[in-house]
């Protein structure tokens, strides 16, 4: 791989406004066509997030903009594709994390692609490793591994829900604990699950499927299902916890802005022996009747600063999913007043 960057008037290379072109050039014309994406759509990302225009030619790439913008398209496409080199998928999620990275770290000359990632973060599952795509997602990560007790809050689409399955999944797969232990409170804050037809399992289906996505994305369906009849992971509605007391187990409540006070309570100390407890939620999309305090907000700010509970919050800027996501939320957030219970 070879980069090439006309030199500039001293004048103007100390601009970084000063329209620039860098050349690059891969190695290897298969990894290159993954790392540009299906039609150039990774390529036309970066052009829209960092305000370039990158034009592809073969395994060469040729970037026009800004000084600024060029070197951090250039640290964009390197750093992936030494991701690709390492065997690694590549996709647009992927591409979204690494701009964000770029950018927060500013303009770095002296930046080496093949350490890039090598701070952030990941987990390693047998059919492939997630990797941290955020900083806050790095931190999530380093605080499920580092804390019994980890509570991720923030908006949809910030990979909360799906990073603790996947930690969950390797604490399985390592055998450090015997089961899974999947929970989320219903739609109805009472979970009045009793009229709805079928068994356990198909009344809360349709509240867990996300879940379930996340469990078939990251472990073989096959897997999946022989471990789900024989207990190991189990569907454990929120209304049915009371009493137990869950040990050698990662548990996860999602959905946790939906339970009451009493509810979160009950949950928090069903935590037994080496097991792992990790709560998600967003508090902006409470569904409790009006004047019912959250019990996820009431339990962030009671148990804020207590040792072994760790509390990462995400925000519009750590949503990983199409980047109109991002938009969404933040013109969400501008108009919605403070959520029910902030201040409780």
């Amino acid at each position: 791989m070879r980069s090439n960057e006309p030199t500039l008037p001293p004048a103007a290379a100390s601009e970084d406004t000063a329209t620039t072109q860098v050349v690059i050039a891969f190695d290897d014309n298969r990894l290159a066509s993954l790392l540009f994406g299906q039609y150039g759509q990774n390529l036309a990302l970066i052009e829209r997030r960092l305000g370039v225009v990158a034009d592809q030619r073969g395994n060469h790439v040729t970037i026009e903009g800004s000084r600024a913008g060029c070197e951090q398209a250039r640290r964009v496409l390197e750093g992936l594709y030494e991701q690709i080199k390492r065997g690694a998928e590549v996709v647009q999620g992927d591409v979204e994390g690494a701009i964000r990275q770029v950018i927060a770290q500013g303009s770095l000359f002296d930046f080496d692609p093949a350490t890039k990632r090598s701070n952030f973060e990941e987990i390693n599952l047998r059919k492939r490793p997630v990797r941290a795509r955020t900083a806050a997602q790095d931190a999530y990560i380093r605080a499920l591994k580092r804390h019994s007790l980890t509570f991720g809050i923030g908006p949809a689409g910030t990979g909360k829900t799906w990073l603790a399955v996947a930690y969950a999944l390797q604490l399985f797969e390592r055998k450090e604990v015997d089961r899974i232990i999947l929970s989320r409170p219903a739609v109805e804050a009472g979970e009045r699950l009793g009229f709805l037809p079928g068994d356990m399992r198909e009344k809360v289906d349709p509240y867990l499927r996300p879940i379930y996505d996340a469990l078939h994305d990251l472990m073989d369906d096959r897997i999946v299902e022989r471990a789900m009849q024989n207990g190991e992971i189990e569907i454990a509605p929120l209304a049915f916890m009371r009493g137990r007391t869950l040990s050698n187990a990662a548990v996860i409540l999602d959905e946790a802005q939906n339970t009451t006070s009493m509810q979160m309570k009950m949950f928090l100390t069903r935590l037994g022996e080496n097991s792992r407890m990790i709560v998600t939620g967003d508090p902006s999309q409470i569904d409790l009747p009006p004047g019912q305090t959250s019990g996820l907000v009431e339990a962030v700010r009671l148990l804020d600063g207590v040792d072994g509970i760790a509390q990462v919050k995400f925000t519009s800027a750590d949503v990983i999913r199409h980047e109109l996501v991002t938009r969404i939320v933040e013109a969400y957030d501008r108009a919605t007043p403070p959520p029910r219970g902030a201040k409780a």
